[in-house]
């Protein structure tokens, strides 16, 4: 009987920077920085691997420092600072070092699945409400104040409108792919854009685009029509 070799499961090619691995497995990045890297490190075992580089070197400082007296409330006055907010409550949910996608990911269109960083913030996954942006664009927002987090889908082979940006976005694809004018993205892969980048996604065809979207600013139309729809569209 001849063996069926499974197909190879596809590893991302574009990743977040060094800096922002360095950060996250330090713990000083945001709690949406955190959910991006987190909700890459579950489909690329190259960044896994960094990170965990990362936090051997910072173990190994920790180990070298000499230890320093505390007062006898210290640790009370630290929880009491910390407080119990929501926001403190699903930022420690999200997984220091992350593991590939397993059960608890859900679908999120064809065999594509939702990894498990996300699922901390959203109330039933499987039955997500998409609200309509503009036509072949749909999000949904997720509960974090220190960032615009939201799922896009593009509908496949549909475009979302010529946009640059009034701060950084960085996009990681869930499902689908998409190309614009700095290369071509699919599941697993993370874009950093900023203000000097003005683009215009366009999803792969055959499977909808579902990216998670992190935006420290609002997304600016371009284009002589974009312009004009700059009042009453936001991203």
């Amino acid at each position: 009987m001849a063996t069926v070799v499974p197909p190879a499961v596809r590893r991302p090619t574009h990743h977040p920077d060094e800096a922002l691995l360095f950060d996250y497995a330090t713990g000083r990045t945001s709690e949406a920085e955190s959910l991006i890297v987190a909700t890459h490190l579950t489909l690329c075992p190259e960044c896994r691997h960094k990170v965990a580089e990362f936090e051997a070197i910072g173990g190994a400082i920790v180990d070298d420092i000499t230890p320093v007296a505390m007062a006898d409330n210290a640790f009370a006055a630290v929880l009491s600072e910390i407080g119990s907010d929501a926001a403190v409550n699903r930022a420690t949910a999200i997984p220091t070092t992350a593991t590939p996608v397993s059960r608890d990911a859900v679908p999120v269109g064809g065999s594509s699945m939702l990894p498990r960083p996300i699922l901390t913030y959203l109330d039933n996954p499987r039955t997500l409400t998409w609200n309509s942006v503009v036509r072949g664009l749909e999000e949904v927002s997720l509960p974090i104040d220190c960032a615009t987090v939201k799922l896009l889908r593009i509908r496949a082979g549909m475009a979302m409108p010529q946009h640059t940006h009034g701060g950084t976005e960085m996009t990681m694809v869930l499902a689908g792919g998409f190309t614009d004018e700095t290369g071509h993205y699919q599941r697993g892969d993370v874009a950093a854009t900023d203000a000097a980048v003005d683009h215009r996604p366009v999803a792969d065809a055959g499977e909808d685009c579902v990216c998670l979207i992190v935006t420290d600013a609002p997304l600016r139309l371009t284009g002589p029509i974009g312009r004009l729809l700059n009042p009453f569209v936001k991203f």
